[in-house]
């Protein structure tokens, strides 16, 4: 882990807003989950950062890869070009999964020469890929259940489980091949029940779709939504990786692949935003400091993901509750009304941990304000 000097003077040399990658943290995030997760291939969801030395680092570990665009599709592919072919076929049919369920008709041509696993939730998809991606192997997402997720995304996804058998069937009738089943029970889940409930719902799509004759479907996909402890509210991934095992090894025969999707367990906690204050005042008796990144940029997540980032200062101090403001003119740009902070001067540095993940991602240059500048460490 980065140390707060280190952020001083990575700070001090770069500029600020500053990105800060540990990728030591990125390894050992990625070790954990193998570790207590041993049947589940991971696969890093590349939305979540997709900064190439992020992906770099983590197919140098071993990792296999969830991508949702054809330009994630790209950023992978460029750690592969180079294989031979059978071996770079191999890694993609192998260790990358096309996860999002719609795709346009362009995108479907430009994978399909790769043979590529592509995810559908519904008919008009099975002709889409019938048409333009004949050679894809398809997964089938369901939709379960995301209570107590923080990013719910049932709503737009996944094929209702009434109807899950029928789509198989559709899409073999098509003369494509079905070669499992997904599901999603949210981002940042911390209803640990979700998966439970899906795991059970799968089990039993399962074996229907194995009684009318398609034992070929051999893949789970149990998706992402593995939480980090943001706060002590969030129960340890300890209690997760147990409850997933024993439920794994109670309801899949061994030769079922269980593959999931992480991205924000893999990448939040190596990511720390250095930011200057700009800017201070006392507005209604509170306290005001404006630093220069905000909700436009590496806080994005604090509007897209739900998210709340501590904001903390190099400075010690008594601390009195104040609120934080981003850069741009627009009042949306808060990044906190309740920061404890010690009294600030213009130029101090402040930092916030574990915004790795869905954030640099979704920054802009709203106002005509860059994103951070973007820092690596511990590569190697």
């Amino acid at each position: 882990m980065v140390s707060r000097q280190q952020l001083q003077n990575l700070a001090r040399q770069h500029g600020t807003p500053l990105f800060v990658v540990d990728h030591e943290v990125l390894r050992e995030n990625y070790l954990e989950f193998r570790k207590k997760l041993p049947r589940v291939q991971a696969y890093y969801a590349v939305k979540a950062n997709s900064d190439p030395a992020i992906i770099r680092t983590f197919y140098d570990a071993g990792a296999s890869f969830d991508v949702a665009s054809i330009e994630e599709f790209r950023l992978v592919y460029e750690n592969i070009k180079s294989l031979p072919d059978k071996a770079r076929q191999d890694f993609i049919w192998n260790q990358i999964i096309y996860a999002h369920p719609v795709k346009d008709n362009q995108t479907l041509k430009e994978l399909d020469p790769y043979k590529p696993l592509v995810v559908f939730d519904n008919q008009a998809e099975i002709d889409k890929i019938k048409r333009y991606a004949p050679h894809a192997g398809l997964i089938l997402r369901i939709k379960v259940l995301n209570t107590g997720a923080v990013v719910e995304l049932s709503s737009k996804f996944g094929a209702s489980p009434s109807e899950a058998v029928d789509l198989i069937e559709a899409a073999f009738q098509a003369g494509l091949v079905v070669e499992g089943l997904s599901f999603h029970v949210g981002s940042q889940c911390t209803n640990f029940q979700n998966y439970v409930l899906a795991l059970n719902l799968m089990a039993e799509i399962f074996q229907e779709a194995w009684d009318r004759g398609h034992p070929q479907m051999k893949i789970l996909d149990i998706g992402g939504g593995f939480p980090v402890r943001y706060d002590n509210q969030v129960q340890p991934f300890d209690q997760l990786a147990e409850l997933l095992n024993t439920e794994l090894d109670r309801l899949f025969p061994r030769g079922l692949e269980i593959v999931a999707e992480p991205g924000r367990f893999l990448v939040a906690t190596a990511g720390t935003l250095v930011a200057t204050v700009i800017g201070k005042a006392i507005r209604d008796g509170k306290q005001c400091y404006y630093i220069d990144d905000g909700v436009y940029h590496t806080f994005s997540g604090i509007i897209f993901d739900h998210i709340s980032y501590e904001i903390k200062a190099f400075t010690e101090g008594p601390t009195q509750i104040s609120a934080v403001f981003g850069p741009t003119c627009d009042a949306l740009d808060t990044v906190s009304l309740a920061a404890a902070l010690p009294d600030l001067e213009l130029g101090d540095l402040v930092y916030s941990e574990n915004i790795g993940a869905y954030s640099h991602a979704s920054s802009t240059y709203f106002n005509g304000f860059p994103p951070a500048k973007v820092v690596h460490v511990n590569q190697s």
